[in-house]
């Protein structure tokens, strides 16, 4: 069995939700305390081993593709300025073993889109796919979720779904399962429905921004068209991927933070504000004496 050495991550997305902060800056470049939200969904993807980073962009996303490549300047002053600590933090978001490749979508046709024009790299090997609008964090000790999935993977050899329960009401916003047990924390998926209304939907089940998938799933999101909001939904590929291999739903450890909603990511901000190991006592402090 192939190991998961390759991620990709869709952040071609306009992130209008974010405007006026998004017309000029990519969505996926916003700060949780200090590091951009593409910088901590790479980090997750290098813990599980991941060692090729393929990022499919779109206009305006320039100072992602900025963000990863080395700041030769920036880095001599810092060093000339004896900032070594500083250095090495620029030095050190991305391992030197780390491949970054960088697709344009030449149109924004939807998520399972994004995926698609992926293959080129993917090639015929099981892949990752992140979304950095969804921060996942876990307790010390624990695990990321990433790698979590690419050990389960490594068990079962089947496409992998990161789902939680959501509030019925909120299944319009989310891809949701129906499913039978499999094994604890791991559950046989039986149909995927994209956005279901919550008296249509089949659970509240549903899928979050981390997927292991097989390589099968680029045949199925070629033919199936356009699905719900006139885009190529990666949902409609895993529904078409489950006719023909197992796909499983697995109940990560962990806690995500919905970054792609202002209540998110103002709720991420704290609580990786409060266990930052600078910050973090003095920012308890505040928030105790606030109250």
């Amino acid at each position: 069995m192939k190991k998961i050495k390759k991620a990709v991550f869709p952040v071609a997305g306009l992130g209008t939700r974010f405007l006026p902060a998004t017309k000029a800056q990519p969505k996926e470049m916003l700060p949780v305390v200090d590091k951009p939200l593409i910088q901590y969904a790479v980090e997750e993807a290098v813990a599980a081993g991941i060692t090729d980073m393929v990022f499919i962009t779109g206009r305006n996303k320039r100072a992602i593709e900025d963000h990863f490549d080395t700041a030769s300047e920036l880095e001599s002053e810092l060093e000339a300025a004896g900032k070594t600590a500083l250095l090495e933090v620029l030095r050190n978001a991305l391992p030197k073993n780390v491949n970054c490749v960088y697709i344009r979508q030449p149109a924004p046709l939807g998520l399972g889109h994004a995926v698609l024009c992926a293959r080129p790299v993917i090639g015929n090997e099981p892949f990752a796919v992140l979304l950095a609008d969804d921060l996942m964090d876990v307790d010390a000790g624990q695990s990321p979720v990433l790698a979590q999935m690419t050990e389960v993977y490594a068990q079962e050899g089947a496409s992998l779904l990161a789902v939680q329960d959501v509030p019925r009401e909120e299944t319009r916003q989310y891809g949701i399962v129906s499913v039978t047990p499999h094994k604890p924390g791991l559950d046989c998926v039986n149909s995927i429905v994209e956005k279901p209304t919550p008296e249509n939907a089949p659970s509240t089940l549903a899928v979050v921004g981390r997927y292991v998938l097989s390589n099968r799933i680029f045949d199925f999101l070629e033919g199936i068209g356009k699905g719900a909001g006139g885009e190529i939904q990666l949902t409609d590929g895993i529904a078409a991927l489950m006719r023909e291999e197992q796909v499983l739903a697995y109940r990560y450890a962990g806690r995500r933070f919905d970054c792609g909603s202002k209540l998110g990511y103002l709720q991420a901000n704290v609580e990786m504000g409060l266990k930052h190991p600078e910050l973090g006592p003095a920012f308890s402090k505040y928030l105790t004496q606030r109250k």
